[in-house]
């Protein structure tokens, strides 16, 4: 019989108990987070209808091509989720009768065909919280301080860039853009920290538009002044959605510096975010310390989606967040690596005192130490090369000599240093 070649699908990873434990933290932090936010749990299936996934309020020509589609024995056309947004906004409108403001949070696995790089992955796992009925930017400025403080309670070190799409698009209008590559543009214009300003002005000639047009967007990216508000005052004047735009920031900087967080939460005047939902705040997660370029998190607000659903004209007032629990894992496990940073502080290695080096474990640790005792009967020299390849601090190889003079020295591994310690074994 032909041996079977045991391989995971591309884009899919099998995560082991040590890998596993990390994520379930992770999750646990979140979930946590939510709940103290009074965000209530809801679950949706994987499975869906294509319709539904692939519809004009769905997220748009770029994600559906790397929507997994399929069909059930009743000839059914289905997909797989690309995300928790869609399925939620069906929810709500399948359940007229839910109070508002509601506030969930749900936390599952959702597929994309697309491609694969560092925490990115086809199958992976999303923790999104979405509030509907709050018109007010208070709900953003509640999910920001939400993220912020998920990932404190994480230990890392992040900042949220913000946007506004009625602000973008009102400019874009304003530089006569034509509608019908409006949302080409913006895709563009999402790019500009990944390629950088020469290669988007390539791109947008590429777009056909006219050269005044090209003129006016490349005044905008290169202006000193666009990241002030004042900036934006004179095409709101004259813009509709570019003043809508400009009133909602505002009123989110209201409450973010009440908050006391403005330092974490930066104004980019070209933030895009290509879904075609959005209608209003976007935002984005990303490292200080840029280990992953990518953003670690992003939501906006949609106020569209829930009406469209049901054909209805109404918007119902909808803002979601959402954190990639793969990605996040990714750069714990590169910072970890980074910083070289172990959870051990001691390391015994016993020369055949395995009795008495267990004693010796069990003292330190009930005087609080994290201590690995090396029970594999591995000679000195590999239980060196051990120390070394995971970082222990410090080590005590115990012999019978030093047993017999009851005392024990303790290695500092960074700097060579000895120092004895008196113990009765």
């Amino acid at each position: 019989m032909k041996k079977m070649d045991y391989q995971n699908v591309r884009g899919t990873q099998d995560y082991l108990p040590q890998e596993e434990m990390i994520r379930r933290k992770i999750r646990r932090t979140l979930e946590d987070t939510f709940i103290q936010y009074g965000c209530k749990p809801l679950e949706t299936p994987i499975l869906n209808y294509t319709e539904l996934m692939s519809s004009k309020y769905a997220g748009g020509a770029e994600i559906l091509q790397e929507m997994y589609t399929l069909t059930d024995r009743g000839e059914r056309d289905l997909a797989l989720r690309y995300d928790l947004t869609i399925p939620f906004a069906k929810v709500v409108a399948m359940n007229p009768t839910i109070s508002m403001p509601f506030k969930r949070y749900e936390i599952g696995k959702v597929f994309r065909d697309g491609p694969i790089k560092a925490g990115r992955f086809r199958e992976f796992t999303q923790c999104d919280v979405d509030i509907v009925g709050v018109s007010s930017q208070v709900a953003e400025a509640e999910l920001m301080m939400m993220a912020l403080h998920a990932f404190k309670k994480l230990e890392m070190d992040v900042v949220i860039q913000y946007n506004n799409r009625k602000l973008l698009a009102g400019m874009l209008e304003a530089f006569e853009t034509p509608l019908d590559r409006m949302n080409k543009v913006v895709l563009v214009l999402d790019k500009i920290e990944k390629v950088g300003v020469n290669q988007v002005l390539v791109e947008l000639a590429e777009l056909e538009l006219s050269d005044q047009t090209v003129k006016n967007i490349e005044g905008f990216l290169l202006s000193k002044d666009n990241k002030q508000y004042a900036y934006f005052e004179p095409y709101a004047a004259e813009n509709e959605q570019a003043k809508e735009g400009l009133a909602e920031l505002i009123e989110l900087d209201g409450y973010l510096n009440y908050l006391g967080i403005p330092q974490k939460c930066i104004f980019n005047p070209f933030l895009a975010r290509g879904l075609e939902i959005y209608t209003g705040t976007i935002y984005e997660i990303f490292l200080e310390n840029q280990l992953i370029k990518s953003s670690i998190g992003s939501g906006g607000r949609y106020d569209n989606a829930i009406g469209g659903l049901i054909g209805s004209t109404e918007s119902f007032s909808t803002v979601g967040i959402s954190f990639g629990l793969d990605v996040i894992y990714t750069a714990l496990s590169m910072e970890e690596k980074q910083s070289n940073k172990n959870d051990i502080d001691i390391y015994i290695i016993p020369i055949g005192t395995l009795k008495q080096s267990l004693y010796l474990a069990t003292k330190l640790r009930e005087e609080g130490y994290k201590v690995e005792l090396e029970m594999g009967n591995r000679k000195i020299s590999k239980a060196m090369d051990k120390a070394n390849k995971e970082d222990f601090p410090l080590v005590i190889v115990l012999g019978e000599r030093e047993v017999g003079n009851n005392q024990y020295k303790l290695k500092d591994m960074e700097t060579g240093e000895e120092t004895i310690k008196k113990f009765v074994f």
